[in-house]
């Protein structure tokens, strides 16, 4: 029964899992620790701290680069999530519904509260609090992880015993709106208990951490309500699935009003942003990707892609790698080869403004066209020129000969995967990004390939700076000095003219909305000045898996229910397509959708490469479709399950998602 109940306490062995170290990086976790003497002095919690670290924050640094499935990125092979009919609801769904890390955090919140308020935990109080609310932190961290997926949410802050009826009541799920709330609470007393500079390097949780992380909760809650106001998807909502459970039916915002909660949310994101903007400034911008060691190093892409990033203001929170501990990651060979199959797509290139200030389309913009993938980098953002790969660059300015196998200058794109190449070589549409590129090989990978060793962000400073703008006009309808301020900052670092007025003057929604999905909300077209406050989000984040977050909470798909989008990269059936032969000077570019193993999309169906469209068998071949219940996860149904009486599903305290069936292997009902 322990394990069963959806899993609400998680696995005991992971229980006592601790590091002991000074930084959370330095060794793998010990266990099968004692409880009885454990948790009772500084440094105990601090290693107690440091396991859950590696567990919660995001270890992987594919995290990076990893906007794949939405319009700013295209894997090899497509998504279920936008083919209505094959995603299915699973009979079981530990990694999702998963309930370890909070128990952990609970654990370590019931033990060491109680002696904390008693005065008998020893050691330095501030280090104490610090760890206190270091934890805080990070169950507020993985509760934003659970409620993204199925918003309504079980909150548990105790450890709970091995009893149905106690753990049956716990499984209740509140509304999102007090999940929302819970984290912003946790996050609070976070930013109350914690140091501001306990580590000068930052690699361990801070009070501007926090408070990044408070913005971005809040503004993810305001705007979720706002679009989705009225539907099932909120409390209170035609066919909210919650109001058929006694303990739901008779929901109140604690607000008064689903609008004065959204008003809520929004401020407290616009004053926990402003707050953290504060205390940082804008890495510096050369504009120049350094091609030559006699150059002037560019602090902006090395902030990306160096060893130490405690140096960068703008770096809030970091994952620190060590060549002499065996810490690796193969970030620096995902950006040095093809991304791992995660193609940029042209919709996500052409979002990126002109220096001038111009959308590509507008008269006078100076737009060169996308004929090669040079033109397409000339006088355009400097973040596009910066960070999207070009033939013949160099990705290597000092050589280590360790044996690594490296490409020290650019290839034409590798889009028709020929010859066993795997994942990490395939251009899937033909764009692929440098942000993350070491410059040094023996940054980039070992000699027996583990991989390379520099630094990872988990936090980012600018995104305060967005996320203020953003929900100051959400709140207000208009800009005030500091959103104005923010705006011109972050577009004289990428050189572009800062005047957004003249962006937002030469906006035509109807041509941004074929490309970029923040051009909706709700079915509709957002006005141009919100529109370009969320372009600027969009090319400030690119590859920083940030994406499908914001399209969930502006409700940015359903269009695609009537208007199908499809995924495009390169012009391929221009000039480019010369790139491409065989060795007797014939076209490797096999096409032919009844032709097995084509290798690219026929020209008939259009200039750009379509690397869902080679086939007629492709689920996708007629575009990505939207189904409105895809906004969440579907609940698995052993978790709706075994909280049930008698087997029968309707009495169990656990609802299903909107528009999901409470069978397993059906698909969405809507």
């Amino acid at each position: 029964m322990y394990k069963n109940i959806i899993s609400i306490i998680g696995e005991i062995s992971l229980l006592f899992c601790i590091i002991s170290c000074n930084d959370f990086l330095d060794q793998e976790p010990l266990s099968d620790i004692s409880p009885e003497n454990y948790l009772v002095e500084a440094s105990q919690l601090e290693a107690y701290a440091n396991g859950l670290y590696t567990d919660i924050i995001p270890p992987s640094p594919h995290n990076l680069l990893k906007d794949e499935h939405t319009d700013n990125q295209a894997a090899v092979s497509f998504s279920n999530k936008y083919v209505p009919g094959q995603w299915k609801v699973p009979q079981t769904d530990g990694s999702n519904w998963y309930w370890n890390n909070i128990y952990n955090c609970n654990y370590f919140l019931n033990n060491v509260l109680p002696q904390f308020e008693e005065g008998t935990l020893s050691g330095s109080e501030d280090k104490i609090k610090h760890y206190i609310g270091e934890v805080y932190f990070l169950r507020a961290f993985e509760y934003f992880k659970r409620y993204q997926m199925f918003g309504d949410y079980p909150i548990v802050q105790q450890t709970l015993t091995d009893d149905m009826a106690i753990l049956t009541e716990a499984s209740k799920r509140s509304p999102r709106n007090e999940v929302a709330r819970f984290i912003l609470a946790d996050l609070d007393k976070a930013v109350d208990l914690m140091a501001i500079n306990i580590d000068s390097r930052k690699t361990r949780i801070n009070k501007a951490s926090a408070l990044l992380l408070k913005s971005r909760v809040a503004l993810y809650e305001g705007t979720f309500l706002k679009y989705f106001q009225g539907t099932a998807f909120v409390p209170n909502g035609q066919g909210w699935p919650g109001k058929q459970k006694e303990y739901n039916k008779n929901y109140v915002f604690p607000s008064g009003s689903i609008e004065a909660e959204i008003n809520f949310f929004l401020e407290q994101a616009i004053e926990a942003s402003q707050l953290v903007a504060s205390m940082i400034s804008l890495t510096d911008n050369t504009g120049h990707v350094q091609q030559d060691p006699s150059e002037l190093a560019n602090p902006y892409m090395d902030m990306f892609a160096s060893v130490n990033l405690s140096e960068y203001s703008e770096v809030l929170l970091w994952r620190e790698y060590n060549r002499g501990l065996g810490l690796f990651h193969n970030l620096g060979e995902c950006t040095q080869r093809g991304n791992y199959g995660r193609g940029t797509t042209k919709g996500m290139v052409e979002s990126f403004l002109m220096s001038n200030g111009l959308p590509i389309y507008a008269d006078g913009s100076g737009y060169k066209g996308d004929d090669y993938i040079s033109d397409v980098r000339k006088d355009r953002d400097n973040r596009l020129v910066l960070f999207l790969k070009e033939p013949g660059q160099k990705n290597i300015l000092w050589e280590d000969p360790i044996g690594v196998e490296a490409w020290p200058i650019e290839p034409v794109p590798n889009i028709i995967g020929k010859n066993g190449t795997d994942a990490s070589r395939i251009y899937t549409t033909g764009y692929a990004l440098r942000k993350c590129n070491p410059w040094e090989q023996e940054q980039l990978a070992t000699v027996n390939g583990s991989g390379g060793y520099t630094g990872i962000i988990i936090l980012r400073g600018v995104e305060a700076l967005l996320n203020y703008i953003e929900a100051y006009y959400e709140r207000y309808g208009s800009l005030d000095g500091n959103a104005i301020q923010y705006w011109h900052s972050i577009r004289n670092r990428v050189k572009v003219n800062p005047d957004f007025n003249i962006t937002i003057a030469a906006t035509e929604m109807s041509r941004e909305a074929k490309n970029d999905w923040g051009a909706y909300s709700s079915g509709q077209m957002i006005d141009p000045t919100l529109y370009n406050i969320r372009r600027e989000r969009r090319n400030e984040f690119i590859g920083e898996g940030m994406r499908w977050m914001d399209l969930q909470r502006w409700r940015s798909l359903d269009q695609l229910k009537t208007n199908p989008y499809h995924v495009e990269g390169i012009k391929i059936w221009g000039p480019m397509q010369e790139w491409y032969k065989n060795a007797d000077g014939s076209s490797a570019l096999n096409y032919g959708l009844d032709l097995p193993g084509a290798l690219v999309s026929p020209p008939e169906r259009g200039e750009y490469l379509l690397p869902y469209e080679k086939s007629s068998q492709s689920l996708v071949l007629n575009g990505y479709r939207w189904a409105m219940a895809h906004y969440l996860n579907p609940i698995a149904i052993q978790n709706i399950l075994i909280t049930s009486q008698n087997n029968d599903l309707s009495t169990s305290t656990i609802y299903q998602n909107p528009y999901w069936p409470t069978v397993a292997n059906e698909s969405a009902e809507e």
